[in-house]
């Protein structure tokens, strides 16, 4: 994800003013988005202006930032990764990152002084010592209804929490993609991840997973029939990790770190020729790394001067069937994004590890970042685009490694925190900035692969 400042806006609380953004988009008029298959079809214009979607589904904005919480604070902006947990009766919670900075104040929950006694994992060290504005927030939404029934914070003190992702046991991996030091403003070390109870009310006691590596997090996910978690690395020198915990569903008991290392392949990027050849099994093998709090930022050093493999800004991770797939978001010989597809070995079997997708046009595919895999079995891909004016789309991605658009934004921002009801039946996803989290529904089934 980007940096605040990248994105040069500056919204007042609740403000949805998008001014001067249609009289740059008159100076640059995005090529017409390509599909490699057809999928569920031709886009319609949203009259609304928010997002176009093809025909038959629909989209209901159910949080904002601005928005009233039951807990007397207000959504933050930057909403981001996002998971859903299915809490009976029809009811679900979904789990919010905000990937705020120390210095994103102004876009926090906060619109006064934070209670004294707050559960806070950090704070400002200059005058009054605020809270760090970064953490989560929880929904619990009815889906017969289409309602959010409650909202709340989840978790503070955190700084950029990027993404994520679920486990097994009912929780929320929300991982900070920073790595700023005690002293620089704030009073503790950041880079951990924090585990989030979907099922917990109010703010939970944020305790940093720091057996899970120090380093600029994106997102995690979790082998549901061993444990062990998978993480990615949003740097253009990243690694992909393993955690090993101890106790099996039991983070914070601790375990060990390794990073992936393919076999006869240092660079994954595919930058300066080709690396990696699509569709073609690879195996791996995994380097244990010591120290994982690393003071110095420098795991993906050590790692890669081990040999593990880099890759291109490692970002969103989820499970599938036996296998899991993630994001490399500027990969790729055009520099357009990657997709790697792992396949964890259970009991003797041995990992095998592939280049699932490449972008040779970025009309077809551009930056993709979070995704999730959907209830057919297709991926979801939200795309993060770079230049001053996004043509941002949700792409699907067919089995077989074709992409097809499913939505485009309407507004100057991206998509993130992918993800779908327990059941099926309803998509979630998050417009950054202002954060505003949709709930789409549709005839899901009716994609086609061709």
């Amino acid at each position: 994800m980007m940096e605040v400042s990248r994105r040069q806006f500056n919204f007042g609380l609740g403000s949805l003013a998008f001014a001067g953004i249609a009289e740059r988009a008159c100076a640059q008029i995005p090529p017409p988005a390509v599909n490699e298959v057809h999928g569920y079809g031709p886009l319609l214009r949203d009259p609304n202006n928010l997002i176009d979607l093809p025909k038959g589904f629909s989209y209901r904005v159910i949080s904002r930032f601005g928005n009233l919480m039951d807990d007397g604070f207000v959504v933050p902006s930057a909403g981001d990764g996002m998971g859903a947990f299915a809490m009976g009766r029809g009811k679900i919670a979904l789990v919010r990152n905000h990937e705020l900075n120390f210095r994103d104040s102004r876009f926090g929950p906060f619109t006064g002084d934070a209670p004294a006694q707050i559960k806070t994992y950090d704070r400002l060290t200059g005058g009054g010592k605020a809270p760090l504005p970064g953490g989560t927030t929880t929904l619990i939404y009815d889906l017969k209804s289409g309602r959010v029934e409650s909202q709340y914070l989840s978790l503070v003190g955190t700084i950029r929490n990027c993404a994520g992702g679920v486990t097994p046991w009912g929780s929320w991996l929300s991982c900070e993609e920073n790595v700023t030091r005690a002293g620089d403003n704030v009073g503790k070390d950041h880079g951990y991840i924090f585990e989030v109870p979907a099922s917990h009310k109010g703010l939970v006691d944020p305790v940093p997973l720091k057996a899970m590596g120090r380093f600029n997090h994106e997102a995690a996910c979790v082998d549901p029939r061993t444990g062990i978690v998978y993480l990615t690395e949003d740097r253009d020198d990243g690694l992909l990790y393993r955690f090993l915990p101890d106790a099996k569903g039991e983070l914070a008991k601790g375990g060990r770190l390794e990073a992936l290392a393919i076999n006869g392949v240092a660079d994954s990027r595919n930058w300066d020729g080709v690396a990696v050849e699509r569709g073609k099994p690879l195996s791996p093998r995994w380097i244990p790394l010591d120290n994982p709090e690393a003071p110095e930022d420098d795991l993906r050093q050590r790692g890669a001067a081990n040999g593990a493999t880099l890759f291109a800004r490692g970002e969103g991770i989820w499970w599938g069937k036996d296998e899991l797939y993630f994001t490399c978001t500027d990969g790729g010989a055009i520099k357009h994004g990657q997709i790697y597809r792992l396949r964890p070995g259970a009991g003797v079997a041995a990992d095998s590890i592939d280049l699932f997708y490449e972008s040779k046009n970025a009309a077809a595919y551009n930056y993709g970042d979070n995704l999730c895999v959907m209830p057919t079995g297709h991926l979801m891909v939200c795309e993060d685009q770079y230049t001053d004016i996004t043509d941002n789309h949700l792409r699907g991605i067919t089995p077989a490694g074709k992409a097809y658009q499913f939505a485009k934004s309407r507004v100057q921002t991206e998509f993130a925190g992918a993800c779908f009801s327990p059941d099926g039946s309803t998509f979630f996803v998050n417009l950054m900035w202002p954060t505003m989290t949709l709930a789409i529904t549709g005839p899901w089934g009716q994609v086609r692969a061709v």
